[in-house]
């Protein structure tokens, strides 16, 4: 019985077996609101995005080899961090309680009266298979489903597995962590009876972009995964269950499965982008080259509140100029019914959708979602001698301020937000580059390019370093931005938007691999 005390609490959360999308909505809750969090080596560090910025990470990964803390080291770092008040979370990959030795955590836990609670997770067991098209029991081919430990405690006197009847089950067996007695588990199997032919599949990785899976038969599925060089982490499947691979396969078809996209805009605006990235297939990985802040004061932006009444028109030219303007307008104690009578234009879309979350429908979005589609769509309206207010960014074009002054408009630009370079430094990402294993960066603004080439250190440092990888633009101002520091554009979407560009990331992969294959009609 776990007793409750005021010395803080820890939760053992199930990180899952990879894809960031399969966390338990209870797992991200705890990550939310924990001051530490000790994450594992099979747990995916983008899960930590969910913990607050002054949350501290410890990273106590355990890979089977080389140097890593002991079992008793991480129980005493938790009963420590829990012993001062803190709220812990253990994110330990997979199911805490399947072979992820939570059980004997919750025990060092329960002996120091520290007060825990067990967040299951979707084990790799269950979850690796489905990802790789094999369902783990099926109606007319495995009715029952066991699940063994590759790696036994080495200090046990003798094995506590029954081979000769995990040899004779008509069901699935899957290992985990079994890669490094990949051949003994064959060889005893077919030792115990079971048939040569009996398929197998190694999946590796699995859920993730970089999964791999190797099939094969008892008989030649060592020398199989020695071929394709194999390593843990893998999970090993055996059984009739595996022929459905073939039929099944749904993940791996993905026109974006295998592919690593860099993500160059703010952290707090990635969300979209990743959500589709990963539904494509694709890993995305965060490398945020601009943070967005408050601009030094608010003094311009509270003058044209007051004044609000007097514009013909507001024009928003970003999300980002929507939310920052439309918070300040209620801060200052006013709300949407304060532009009422105010001609509304929104850059594109996405922008008209983020007004509308404050209630406001948008009365003009352009076809073309940039400074040139809102100066066409504008220029079918008498705006000689109108007054428009411009919310946007501290440093942005002038076109359309100019255009609009040229037009005869009376313009107010204001700064509700400033785009800077973040504060955290760039290699991780920059190793990522370096070691080739980024397929597409995407830039979408012309500040994220900016920003990107400083932080890498210039324009001669980025060429080799993007040489092999394909570049993404959002729209034609951010491509002329990039191209301008001697880089090459491979994919642009024909519309100024985050699905567009996605979509266009995909098609882009999707033709070259008709065309490698000659299926391109």
């Amino acid at each position: 019985m776990v007793r409750r005390n005021k010395k803080g609490k820890v939760y053992l959360v199930g990180a899952g077996p990879g894809d960031p999308g399969l966390l338990t909505l209870r797992g991200k809750e705890c990550l939310e609101r924990a001051d530490v969090v000790l994450y594992d080596y099979l747990a995916n560090p983008a899960l930590l995005a969910h913990a607050r910025d002054e949350a501290e990470r410890v990273y106590v990964g355990r890979r089977g080899k080389g140097k890593y803390p002991e079992q008793d080291a991480i129980n005493r770092l938790l009963i420590e961090r829990a012993g001062a008040g803190s709220v812990v979370v253990r994110l330990k990959g997979g199911d805490p309680f399947v072979f992820g030795r939570g059980g004997e955590e919750a025990e060092a836990l329960a002996s120091a009266e520290i007060e825990f609670e067990i967040v299951p997770g979707v084990t790799a067991a269950v979850a690796a298979p489905a990802y790789a098209g094999i369902p783990v029991t099926h109606r007319t081919l495995a009715s029952t489903l066991t699940i063994v430990t590759g790696h036994e405690d080495p200090e046990k006197p003798s094995t506590a597995l029954d081979w000769s009847r995990l040899a004779m089950s008509q069901g699935t067996l899957v290992f985990l962590m079994g890669m490094k007695n990949l051949s003994t588990i064959a060889a005893t199997l077919l030792a115990e009876g079971r048939a040569g032919s009996t398929p197998v599949a190694i999946i590796r990785w699995g859920t993730r972009a970089s999964q791999q899976t190797v099939v094969g038969t008892l008989a030649d599925i060592v020398e199989k995964a020695e071929a394709e060089k194999m390593g843990p982490p893998t999970v090993i499947v055996v059984g009739e269950v595996v022929r459905l691979r073939s039929k099944l396969n749904w993940f791996e078809q993905r026109p974006l499965f295998g592919k690593r996209v860099l993500m160059t805009r703010a952290k707090e605006q990635a969300g979209e982008l990743a959500t589709r990235l990963a539904s494509y297939g694709a890993e995305p990985v965060e490398a945020p080259t601009i943070t967005i802040v408050p601009p030094p004061d608010w003094a311009s932006v509270d003058h044209a509140i007051s004044e609000i009444r007097t514009y013909d028109w507001i024009i928003f030219t970003s999300v980002n100029g929507v939310s920052r303007f439309m918070t300040r307008l209620f801060a200052r104690g006013l709300d949407s019914r304060c532009l009422a009578g105010r001609q509304l234009c929104c850059i594109g879309p996405r922008t008209a959708e983020e007004l509308e979350k404050f209630g406001v429908k948008a009365d003009v979005v352009p076809a073309e979602y940039q400074a040139e589609g809102v100066l066409a769509a504008l220029s079918r309206q008498d705006i000689k001698n109108t007054r428009i207010l411009i919310p946007r960014a501290e440093v942005a074009r002038e076109l359309l301020p100019d255009e609009l002054r040229a037009a005869g408009a009376h313009v107010d630009v204001i700064p509700v937000y400033r785009t800077l370079t973040p504060g955290q430094d760039s290699v991780g990402w920059r190793q990522e580059l370096m070691d080739h294993r980024i397929h597409v960066v995407t830039f979408t603004s012309s500040s994220t390019v900016h920003n990107f080439v400083a932080m890498l250190g210039g324009t001669e440092a980025v060429k080799p370093l993007v040489q092999s990888v394909m570049i993404a633009c959002i729209g034609p101002i951010t491509a002329k931005t990039t191209e301008e520091y001697g880089l090459t554009v491979s994919i642009m979407p024909s519309e100024n938007t985050i699905p567009a560009l996605v979509d266009a990331i995909a098609y882009h992969y999707e033709s070259r691999e008709q065309v490698a294959t000659g299926t391109l009609q």
